[in-house]
């Protein structure tokens, strides 16, 4: 008789319930819910100075210029979410002179303790793109007007 050997993980996964799994049913997290969870958490972290990408943050831009719209709070953040894990990619805009790698690792720890402690998914990684440099004189003048 030749049982399959039982893997530390597999032993856990089986042990293991969820605290979104209960007698009287099961609560589901929608992917938006944990996106807006790290986008506000990525926001909060000193030296972000913008979520998403060049087309995120253009689409953002124009977005806020409407009336009566709202800031997109899961701008520049994907999810994978499953029943008990989650996985979540951040794009941002760094502020100039912030050591990237202290960000990267504040962003994370941020992220993944808001989004534990609000949801009880388990946070399984955080993939940080940063796509560009904020300079404080980059919103002073437009770019066509600098003399160099």
């Amino acid at each position: 008789m030749s049982e399959k050997p039982t893997t530390a993980s597999t032993a856990v996964a089986k042990a293991a319930p969820s605290a979104l799994a209960s007698d009287q049913g099961r609560t589901s997290i929608s992917d938006t819910v944990v996106s807006k969870i790290a986008g506000i958490a990525t926001r909060e972290v000193s030296g972000v100075y913008n979520l998403g990408g060049g087309a995120t943050r253009a689409v953002g831009a124009l977005r806020e210029r409407i009336p009566g719209s709202r800031t997109n709070h899961s701008q520049g953040i994907s999810v994978e979410v499953g029943e008990r894990q989650a996985a979540i990619d951040i794009d941002i805009v760094a502020e100039y002179g912030v050591a990237i790698a202290d960000l990267a690792a504040g962003i994370r720890q941020n992220v993944v303790n808001a989004v534990e402690r609000m949801t009880a998914l388990e946070v399984t990684e955080v993939n940080i793109v940063v796509h560009d440099v904020h300079l404080e004189d980059e919103d002073s003048e437009p770019a066509e007007s600098r003399v160099e």
